[in-house]
């Protein structure tokens, strides 16, 4: 709530209330085209890009207020998002709405041109809310209760927190979901990174969730492996939940992140359901962190159910990482990426000048479409107050608001020249929720990473790699949810669940005439967490034209010869391949055997490939680039070590991404449309540079 001292000016008072009219539901034929972009024609799309920051108004005064606008209209930013953080700012009180104060402000933002996402703030929940229904406290596993002590510290799946946070969308859509500021409405910032919860209705929840998944005890018994250590179960009353943080066994911890993979799902859905209701005109665009350590959810396996478009916390670390995790994000969708947070600088850090600029543009190159920094004002208190913004504690305006202005100048050009970009990926990375917890199991008496000794992300990343150094395209997707038909090229590393929907899925697709890459520890286990008892990879043997039982790590790096040369791995482990209709295209050269290192099967009217060991750049790089002529796979622009570009309507945009100056052969008489200098067929990139080659 804004503090005793905060009484808005009512500024354009009656602009405002002709703005808020409350709106009655929809017809159902409307709720129905609410999921997609498909029949909304005014939702943001091809030729519009959005450059702002995020706002909390609760932080300012009226005067500040009025201030900040001036300062977004003058670095022409077009949007800021609001109002997530700030429930009790909304509901003081349980069913005491207090929405004036945001009024006036959504006025002055509609006033300036700037348009806002509407952030539903379910997360954190109000204090109030917790002292009242206590159902909504966290409990962690030793089963000491805790109280609201830091932000998101709250039970999503407690029952009375689902209603009180749907009464809260319910209000805030009725008041805001025909308002001409708002672009957008976004829900639970960051709910992947709220805690799960042990208490006895958790516990409750959860047996109910094992009763509809398993329906009978046997199933849970055979499911869980009960039979092991004598940990039988008679009934659902001897059901406890599994310790997230240890220790316990692979099958239940799996099935602990599932539940609350389903549990913030459902509440996610609440609320996607309460803008189909009162906002279907509006699209979901959420900030979740559904890759968070704590808690996390299956993105790849909702992500139609829950959003329009991909957005994320763009708080880029190295560029291949992020590169890969904003096309994760991107999921399936057709449409781009919202960076509804957006690097400015970061914890302790105040920022480089040219770095925002530059990830700005590398956002670009991959389908990005909004850039709102993190955050517009520095914070005072909380436990942000050493992340700094665009304004600095005393109210003045850092050189970053100059360098946001310059990219949001700059990009209003660049909507007409092809942005953001829409071009459809050739090729496909299979990623698995299910994988990626499975071989993380928590700490306690576990041989998983005894076998499974790397990072299953690591892993889908080493195939990322050799086509984010080409410039290519790629998909990040979960290949038993998405449709997989369209793509070239699909790449699965180390995919250890191997449940029933994506071996049908990869079984169909290269039947049909697809070809596939999987790498060793695939195909491992089923979607229990259990061993395969059939050949291995599990149902898909006869796919690859192989089986697959021995294993073993070399004392010395592995190396094969392929492509004309001899490549050296990093990664001992290897897999012994027992041939069946697969033919050898490539062997070990130091493993005792010599055995093969890839093989490849004729399957139907397709090709399945099998790297007989894990997947490292060193050899899953060549393998993936030997087929981009046969597979008519374009390769990107060429670039140096550290630049990345895309060819977007016969322009070619570089980002070099390091902060050394880089020299880039380009074709000779082009000239850059921003600037940098291009000398006989030279261009020369600054530290940071970005260059438009036309």
């Amino acid at each position: 709530m804004p503090s005793p001292g905060y009484r808005l000016a009512r500024i354009g008072s009656a602009l405002a209330l002709a703005l808020f009219a409350t709106v009655a539901p929809f017809a159902v034929s409307e709720q129905a085209r609410a999921q997609s972009p498909v029949g909304h024609p005014n939702w943001p799309g091809r030729g519009t890009l959005f450059v702002g920051a995020n706002y909390q108004p609760v932080d300012r005064t009226p005067a500040q207020i009025r201030q900040d606008i001036a300062v977004m209209k003058g670095a022409h930013f077009t949007m800021v998002r609001m109002g997530d953080l700030s429930w009790d700012a909304f509901e003081p009180k349980e069913g005491v709405y207090t929405f004036e104060w945001f009024d006036d402000v959504l006025a002055q933002m509609h006033a300036a041109g700037i348009k806002v996402i509407v952030d539903i703030p379910g997360l954190p929940a109000p204090i109030w809310l917790h002292k009242h229904y206590p159902g909504a406290d966290i409990v962690n596993q030793d089963g000491v209760r805790l109280h609201a002590s830091t932000r998101y510290q709250d039970n999503i799946g407690d029952p009375d927190y689902r209603r009180l946070v749907r009464k809260l969308a319910v209000a805030m859509l009725q008041r805001y979901g025909k308002n001409p500021a708002v672009a957008a409405i976004g829900y639970d910032n960051e709910v992947g990174s709220s805690p799960m919860s042990y208490s006895e209705a958790d516990r409750g929840r959860f047996v109910g969730w094992l009763q509809k998944k398993y329906g009978t005890i046997a199933a849970l018994n055979t499911a869980w492996a009960t039979q092991r250590w004598s940990r039988h179960l008679n009934g659902w009353d001897e059901v406890d939940l599994p310790y997230g943080n240890g220790p316990g066994p692979n099958e239940r911890n799996l099935d602990l992140r599932r539940f609350w993979s389903d549990t913030t799902i459902a509440a996610l859905t609440d609320l996607d359901d309460v803008r189909k209701q009162y906002a279907p005109n509006l699209p979901a665009v959420s900030n979740l962190w559904p890759n968070a350590q704590a808690k996390g959810f299956d993105w790849l396996r909702s992500w139609d159910k829950i959003s329009s478009y991909g957005a994320e916390g763009f708080y880029p670390g190295d560029p291949l990482s992020a590169a890969f995790e904003v096309t994760m994000i991107k999921a399936g969708h057709d449409t781009p990426v919202w960076f509804n947070e957006f690097t400015a600088g970061g914890g302790g850090d105040y920022g480089a000048p040219g770095r925002s600029r530059m990830w700005a543009y590398f956002g670009l190159l991959n389908y990005a479409q909004s850039f709102l920094a993190w955050t517009f004002n520095s914070h005072l208190g909380g436990e942000e107050q050493s992340l700094f913004g665009l304004v600095d504690h005393d109210d003045r305006p850092s050189w970053k608001v100059a360098e946001f202005g310059k990219i949001a100048s700059e990009f209003k050009t660049l909507q007409t020249m092809g942005f953001p970009r829409y071009r459809k990926p050739d090729v496909a990375l299979g990623y698995s929720f299910a994988s990626m917890w499975l071989t993380s199991p928590p700490p306690g008496p576990n041989t998983m990473k005894q076998y499974f000794q790397g990072n299953y992300a690591d892993q889908v990343k080493a195939a990322f790699q050799p086509l984010y150094e080409d410039n290519v395209d790629a998909a990040v997707l979960d290949v038993g949810h998405d449709k997989i038909d369209a793509y070239k090229l699909v790449v699965l590393s180390s995919a250890y669940i191997m449940d029933k929907e994506s071996a049908d899925a990869i079984r169909r697709y290269v039947a049909n005439g697809g070809t596939v890459i999987m790498t060793g520890y695939s195909a491992k286990a089923d979607e229990t967490g259990k061993w395969f008892d059939t050949p291995l990879p599990g149902r898909l043997s006869d796919v690859f034209g192989l089986r697959t039982s021995a294993f073993y790590r070399s004392p010395q790096p592995l190396k094969m010869g392929f492509g004309g040369q001899m490549r050296t791995g990093s990664d001992s482990y290897y897999e012994i391949l027992e041939l069946g209709t697969a033919k050898p295209i490539a062997t070990f050269d130091n493993t005792p055997a010599k055995s093969a290192a890839i093989t490849v099967n004729r399957f139907g009217k397709g090709k399945a490939i099998y790297l007989a060991t894990a997947a490292q750049p060193e050899f899953i790089g060549p393998l993936i680039r030997s087929l981009y002529a046969d597979l008519a796979i374009e390769q990107g622009p060429v670039t140096p070590k550290g630049v990345s570009a895309r060819t977007v309507e016969g322009r070619t945009l570089y980002v070099n991404t390091t902060d050394a100056t880089t020299n880039v052969t380009v074709p000779m008489g082009r000239k850059d449309a921003l600037g940098a200098v291009v000398t006989g067929g030279k261009l020369t990139l600054p530290g940071y540079g970005v260059a438009l080659i036309q």
